[in-house]
């Protein structure tokens, strides 16, 4: 071993790495359980007598948990600068169990067990919110978490996996509803014990997961940079050198206290279109239309009659990983750039197959279903882990944090309009929804083409240059 070696651990930051990436698994869990709850939820709540659960109120039920996630990554960049990243992850991991527990029994304390009432309706949606609080910080602090504990040379691919983390996620949500729904298959009963325990069963599930991350997130340690930022250097110092090894070590906590205080300028120094830029592709990540299909995937897979539609989306979402791995392992080779590109067009040719398998009766569905997986494939190894990848990079340094918060933000309010609108649209025409999605997939097209510039291989003070010239 040599001496920069010495001390270095690699399966310590193995640990680290896998615990902070279930935040993001939390992340992609917690946004996809409302894909199998839903339907059964809409049941129950339609049941009420005090009110009527029409599909605008079922629309902003199944997707209130990102009104939380709005507020989740607004006070995330607050809550990690004044109490730490751990701090702030434990906070989120509470967040995600007290809604999921929440959510498996909103009754609690208030109301009778088993019956819809606008009370419980409100007393739900506020466990969600409190679940997308969860989601907003995690899905900032998770991967700054990350990149401030891994060494220089495996930070860009360690990063990337929280992204892998998230689809995983999803993965893993998809085949407990799944399950859920299987144990009740033969069971005359079946509809009404899903519209009444089922959906509460895929909520409560989280309670595993989030458990277990709080209680994981306990054993790690704080970054280095934050430990430095508090004055405690030689905490910092302990987990650099079992992260990097001792001689390494010391140099890389000369360079934190060297650049811990970073020289601040206004938001718009460097001119109004990369702000623009930034904000466009975290709303161009959400209207191309796809976290319509990851929460809505069982009742848009039963509409086109092709089969058992949890069984699909359990297909869908192995689809799902597998071409999130193509992003992870091409986009230091093929570049940003190609890959929005080429996943726009191919989700706008999945998005008009969808159209025309609705608005033609001669179609047959399996068409359809092979659309929703070239639609949702096509994301997978694009816009889902490339916008992420863009926004960290896109921005220069001494405005990073302001602007990447409110790409953020546009990126979760663009996400709560898709998905509160897509029930009353889908119920109306299918084929105008996803045929206004091929549109928005043809226009971010367009969009990254004209206005986005590559970012392989650049360094961020290649980008501040770059920008500073494009003023």
């Amino acid at each position: 071993m040599t001496a920069t070696q010495q001390g270095a651990s690699r399966g310590y930051l193995f640990f680290i790495t896998i615990v902070a990436v279930l935040g993001g698994l939390l992340f992609g869990y917690d946004t996809a359980v409302i894909s199998g709850a839903e339907r059964g939820l809409q049941a129950f709540f339609e049941g009420a007598k005090d009110f009527t659960y029409t599909d605008f109120l079922h629309g902003f039920t199944s997707s209130s948990a990102l009104i939380g996630c709005i507020i989740g990554s607004a006070i995330s960049g607050l809550m990690a600068g004044r109490l730490g990243r751990k701090k702030s992850l434990f906070i989120a991991g509470i967040c995600f169990f007290l809604s999921a527990a929440g959510s498996y029994n909103p009754e609690f304390l208030f109301f009778e067990k088993g019956v819809a009432t606008k009370g419980l309706w409100v007393a739900f949606n506020l466990y969600r919110v409190l679940g997308g609080i969860g989601v907003g910080m995690a899905s900032a602090i998770c991967p700054m978490y990350i990149a401030e504990v891994a060494p220089a040379n495996k930070r860009g691919q360690l990063v990337s996996w929280n992204q892998f983390a998230i689809i995983f996620g999803q993965l893993v949500v998809y085949f407990v509803n799944f399950l859920i729904i299987q144990s009740h298959k033969n069971d005359p009963a079946v509809v009404e014990w899903t519209n009444q325990v089922g959906w509460r069963l895929m909520f409560g599930s989280e309670c595993v997961p989030a458990g277990l991350f709080t209680l994981l997130i306990l054993l790690v340690p704080e970054t280095p940079r934050y430990l430095v930022m508090s004055g405690h250097d030689s905490k910092a110092l302990d987990v650099l050198t079992r992260i990097n090894g001792s001689s390494v070590a010391q140099q890389i906590l000369a360079d934190i206290k060297n650049t811990v205080v970073e020289k601040k300028e206004k938001l718009f120094a460097y001119g109004v279109l990369v702000i623009f830029i930034g904000c466009m592709l975290s709303v161009f990540q959400q209207f191309v239309g796809i976290n319509a299909v990851l929460y809505f995937a069982p009742r848009i897979f039963d509409s086109m009659g092709m089969g058992d539609p949890m069984t699909q989306t359990v297909l869908m979402g192995i689809v799902n990983i597998s071409f999130t791995l193509v992003a992870i392992f091409t986009v230091e080779k093929l570049g940003r750039k190609p890959l929005l590109i080429t996943g726009s067009l191919g989700m706008a040719l999945g998005a008009i197959g969808v159209a025309l398998a609705d608005a033609l009766p001669a179609v047959p569905g399996i068409v359809g279903v092979l659309s929703i997986m070239i639609y949702s494939a096509s994301f997978m190894f694009s816009w889902g882990p490339i916008c992420w990848v863009l926004i960290s990079e896109i921005f220069p340094n001494t405005i990073r944090g302001a602007a990447v918060a409110i790409a953020v933000a546009f990126q979760w309010i663009s996400n709560f309009i898709v998905s509160s609108t897509f029930v009353p649209l889908y119920t109306w025409s299918p084929a105008f929804t996803y045929g206004m999605y091929a549109c928005f997939c043809i226009i971010a097209a367009i969009f990254v083409w004209r206005l986005v510039p590559e970012t392989k291989g650049k360094t961020l003070e290649d980008m501040s240059n770059l920008w500073r010239n494009r003023k």
